[in-house]
């Protein structure tokens, strides 16, 4: 049966979006360089945690619309959804583009659509062109290119990949037109044309703007605990205004689109853009600053009983109800607190994975019974309306009690 469309990456995003699309009867073949990961899809299983998302697959696979490759074929759509983390120097890698790109280049004809998904600095679709055709020069006019963004919620992929909007750019009218059409066949949200620079940008600024009113959130919730303040109840009463919209504090901001999007902007643009640098500052420091509130609280419990606390420290995922750790703030601040231990116990909770290769894990009903201090870095179903006892020591960083 002939390939029709070739995702490139099977991560959070790849795998939904192959799913979805095999699922409307379209031959998919998903592509990721983790063989792993190929033969769990291949045996119609999925390797992260997703609702609905194993049922889509397993359907797929069965009826023989999905399967999986470390290596593309000839298709008529191409779709790049790989990771584009940042260097050392929080200026952008796309080198996971490029690579992906340099391998669809030989399977290209003309009339082919080629589209990123990937999260992107300002003007990677038009490198991607060029690198495209000083390879292929007889290639150039012949094939559509345009830069689509996901705008997903992680634990709600499937839903939000039908109904949300989609803004889609292209390198030219054609190209735009040509994806609109692709996209139109899976997404019921309205999809709405631009060029592919306002494309990208539209992605970090979305991202970014998040990131802008978490930050005043956090920042509250640090003055709030230095003025004695309840942040919660301060903030669902500042709501109560009828244009006042807080968004609820955390220990920080993770994932891999929050969390990293707007360094693209920064990276590129650092004199214009000081507020959005500033918002990441403020919720890097909101995970650093909770680190040292856990140190203190040990340091205190120690010298008020005599003894070291067993602390525990709920959730490692970057939100609630889902697997993925991508720069998770509360993996940060379990890494600074077993960095400072001195011989204490500390238990890592974190309900949505069997195992991990740094942190040996700890069912959270033991955790909750055996801990001096209980320390809410994620708000896990798992973790509400849960027994403690009075005696213990509550940290709470993300709300849960309130």
């Amino acid at each position: 049966m002939k390939t029709e469309v070739v995702t490139i990456g099977l991560g959070y995003i790849g795998l939904p979006t192959s799913a979805l699309i095999a699922s409307h009867g379209t031959n998919v073949l998903g592509v990721d360089i983790n063989q792993k990961v190929v033969n769990t899809i291949n045996q119609g299983k999925i390797h992260i945690v997703e609702p609905e998302l194993d049922q889509i697959v397993s359907k797929a696979v069965a009826e023989g619309f999905f399967r999986a490759s470390t290596k593309p074929k000839a298709a008529d759509v191409y779709l790049v959804v790989v990771p584009t983390p940042f260097k050392g120097n929080h200026e952008p890698d796309i080198s996971f583009v490029e690579a992906a790109t340099k391998g669809l280049i030989p399977l290209l004809k003309k009339g082919d659509l080629y589209i990123i998904e990937s999260t992107s600095p300002i003007g990677t679709t038009e490198k991607m062109e060029k690198l495209i055709y000083s390879t292929r020069p007889e290639l150039e006019g012949a094939i559509y290119i345009a830069y689509c963004p996901e705008r997903v919620l992680p634990g709600n992929v499937m839903h939000e990949l039908v109904e949300n909007d989609r803004v889609i750019g292209g390198l030219d009218e054609a190209s735009t037109q040509k994806a609109i059409s692709f996209y139109r066949k899976y997404v019921k949200g309205e999809l709405h044309a631009t060029n592919a620079r306002t494309a990208e940008m539209c992605k970090l600024v979305e991202n970014s703007s998040r990131d802008s009113q978490i930050a005043f959130a956090n920042e509250l919730s640090i003055i709030c605990d230095k003025a004695d303040i309840n942040v919660w109840e301060l903030i669902n009463l500042a709501n109560k205004h009828p244009r006042v919209n807080i968004l609820q504090p955390g220990c920080g901001v993770g994932g891999h689109c929050i969390a990293v999007d707007p360094y693209f902007i920064v990276s590129e643009y650092p004199a214009e853009s000081k507020m959005i640098g500033t918002a990441r500052e403020v919720n890097n420091y909101k995970s650093f600053w909770c680190a040292e509130k856990i140190q203190n609280e040990k340091l205190q419990f120690e010298l008020k009983h005599g003894r070291k606390p067993k602390t525990a420290l709920m959730g490692l995922a970057f939100k609630p109800n889902i697997d993925d750790l991508r720069e998770s703030p509360a993996k940060y601040i379990a890494q600074k607190v077993l960095q400072r231990s001195n011989n204490e116990t500390h238990f890592i909770v974190e309900p949505n994975i069997e195992k991990h290769n740094v942190f040996k894990l700890t069912d959270f009903k033991i955790a909750v019974k055996e801990a001096d201090i209980i320390v809410f870095l994620v708000a896990h179903k798992e973790f509400k309306n849960i027994d403690i006892d009075s005696n213990t020591v509550i940290l709470d960083f993300c709300g849960i009690q309130n």
